[in-house]
Order: C-alpha cells, then sequence, then structure tokens
C-alpha cells in the first residue's frame, strides 16, 4: 500500500513524501511538490512492483562504472579460469580509465561506441576491440540481472567490429624439417620436444604448458586435459616421435616439479627466446607457435580427415572455427562423392 504525507518546511513550502510498502518487497519512496504527481506516482509504481517491471534509476544514477568493476572482481571474476580472469582484468582497468567515473546511467552505447573506436585508433585490431567490449558486457550483465542496477545492457546496442576470417599459417614439409632440425640444435632442452608435441596433438599453449605427468599415460599415448578453453574434459591422442620424446622425458623428469614443461622455479617453462632463435635459424618467417596448432590441424585435413574429426582433436565444440581448413579437404570430399556416386549409379 501507498502511504503519502504532507510536509511543510520553515519557508513554508509544501511536499508530498510517497512510500509504497508491498510484502516482500523493500520499500520504495519519492518526493513530489504537488499531491496529484505523488498519487500517480505511487500507482504506477505499485502496479509496477506487482508485475515484476520496477527499477529504481536513483540506484543507475548513483553508482559508478569504476562500482560496478570493482564489485564483479570481487564478486565474479574469482569464479572465471585463471586464463581468462588475466586478460580481462587488464580489459576492464583499460574501461575504468576511460569512463569509470562516469554513473552508470551515463554509460550509454554511444560512450562504449567511441571507447570502441578509440581502441583501433590506438592500433588495436577489430577483433581485440571486441574482447573489451565482451569484458565491460559481462560487467554490465552482472549489473542488470544480479544487482538490478541497470534496466539493460548498452553493450548489446554497440555495433561489433568486423573480425577477419582466421589466421592459417602452416609448416610446408621443407620448413617443418628445417624448424624441428634447428628446435633440435637449440640450446634449451625442451625446445625441440615442446614443439613437436605441439605440432602432433594440436594443444593450445596454455593446455600444453600447464600439463603434468598425472595427465599423461606413457603406456597407451593418451593425455587427459582437465581444463580446456571450452571447459569439457578431453582426451589427446600422442604417438610416434612425439610419444617416444615423452618416455625419453618421462625417465629423466624431475621430482621436485610434476609439470611436463617446467620453467627454473616450478612453474611453466617460457619459451620465447629460443623459440623465435630457431624460426630464426630456420630461415621460417611469418610463424608463431600458435600455428603450430593450425599445421597440426591442416595436415589432418590434407590427411582425408572431415571438419567434424578435426574439431573433436582440436577440442572445438562446433565447426565453426575449423571451416578454415575446409579447402585442404576437398580431395578428401571429391573422393567421398565419387564413391557414393559410384555405389548409387554405378561406374568403375
Amino acid at each position: 500500500m501507498a502511504a503519502i504525507n504532507k510536509h511543510t518546511d520553515a519557508n513554508g513550502q509544501t511536499s508530498y513524501r510517497v512510500r509504497v510498502r508491498l510484502k516482500g518487497h523493500p520499500v520504495q519512496s519519492a518526493t513530489f511538490k504537488r499531491k496529484t504527481d505523488a498519487t500517480k506516482w505511487a500507482q504506477q509504481t505499485e502496479v509496477a512492483i506487482r508485475e515484476g517491471r520496477y527499477f529504481n534509476k536513483t540506484v543507475s544514477h548513483k553508482m559508478t562504472l569504476n562500482e560496478l568493476i570493482d564489485r564483479y572482481l570481487v564478486r565474479v571474476m574469482p569464479e572465471k579460469k585463471a586464463s581468462t580472469q588475466v586478460p580481462q582484468k587488464v580489459q576492464l582497468d583499460w574501461w575504468k580509465g576511460e569512463i569509470g567515473t562516469l554513473t552508470l546511467a551515463s554509460v550509454d552505447a554511444a560512450r562504449i561506441a567511441d571507447c570502441r573506436d578509440k581502441l583501433t585508433d590506438e592500433g588495436r585490431t577489430p577483433a581485440t576491440a571486441n574482447r573489451y567490449m565482451a569484458a565491460l558486457s559481462h560487467c554490465l550483465t552482472y549489473a542488470k540481472q544480479d544487482l538490478q542496477w541497470i534496466t539493460s545492457n548498452p553493450c548489446l546496442d554497440v555495433r561489433k567490429g568486423k573480425e577477419s576470417r582466421g589466421r592459417v599459417r602452416f609448416l610446408s614439409d621443407n620448413e617443418r624439417t628445417r624448424l624441428l632440425d634447428a628446435c633440435k640444435a637449440s640450446s634449451c632442452n625442451l625446445l625441440y620436444p615442446a614443439a613437436l608435441v605441439a605440432m602432433s596433438t594440436g594443444m593450445r599453449r596454455g593446455e600444453q604448458f600447464s600439463l603434468t605427468w598425472r595427465q599423461v599415460d606413457l603406456q597407451t599415448g593418451r593425455i587427459i586435459l582437465e581444463d580446456t578453453k571450452n571447459g569439457e574434459r578431453r582426451t589427446v591422442v600422442v604417438t610416434g616421435p612425439a610419444l617416444d620424446e615423452l618416455r625419453k622425458m618421462g625417465k629423466v623428469r624431475r621430482l621436485d616439479c610434476d609439470l611436463v614443461f617446467p620453467g627454473h622455479r616450478k612453474t611453466p617453462i617460457i619459451l620465447t627466446k629460443p623459440w623465435y632463435a630457431a624460426l630464426e635459424a630456420a630461415e621460417i618467417e611469418d610463424f608463431r607457435w600458435h600455428d603450430l596448432r593450425h599445421s597440426f590441424a591442416s595436415e589432418l585435413a590434407m590427411s582425408g580427415a572431415t571438419l567434424a574429426e578435426i574439431a573433436e582433436a582440436m577440442g572445438h565444440k562446433t565447426l565453426s572455427m575449423v571451416k578454415r581448413y575446409a579447402h585442404l579437404t576437398e580431395g578428401h570430399i571429391s573422393s567421398v562423392v565419387e564413391r557414393m556416386t559410384a555405389r548409387v549409379f554405378g561406374g568403375e
């Protein structure tokens, strides 16, 4: 029910304070100069509360984006994987520096679009700008759904930048031989087995360098990945020279650290310097560690694997991420169509 109280101040000015009380809901109040306005607001507010669509706009005009992000970092961020927390914290710090002092009511689509354009103007790719916007969008969704500080997420009204179709850089047979020879000649004794495992299994960098011996079955050549990018458990098959290298490493592995590729301080090894030195020695240009994963997928495609098989081997939930390799499977698809045609319509 609503209660309206008349108040007259020392200067003789009259105002009307309204309180709407409904069981199971917090008390809502407002002050008006005219009783008719107070009565109208009370009626509208009571109906909106009963229908579950009331929103107290004073919160969005009082709370700042900085306060929202700080709360999000404490309440929500710890639930995310460590590999997600690091970049998102950087991205959210950037938003705090740009528009953090604004109230949530002032953080609209136009301001977010201006920030998106600033990201690309500073040299970041559209894909990177989209990741920054996604981090902010997660915060604003939290404010809307969990905190009810805002009625809508303005990020949903901002156009995303067009991303490239995806990089497909893989090693030729000659490049692969030169690179492995250079890695084998490196002073870093873990570079060669690490590169060999990467191009033989297609594991992501984070998956490979967080790998422990408990996850590796050297007898069957199976690796169990518990913490993957898509959040699902995955089995990786390792065979041939890569498995031979792992078995050699298993015989002389460190007792003070369970990591398969350990650094000096019981943390994953960092291969940046020896890796780029090997690329230079092998005279290979425009190639990154992640491209070893592309090489793995490309070799699967050229060996006749279907897109579904490639997706499963690489740990993708959908086929969209592996369609970039479709042109490499054309020969395999042609042979499948030819076999079907011969069976249905006859022929040699």
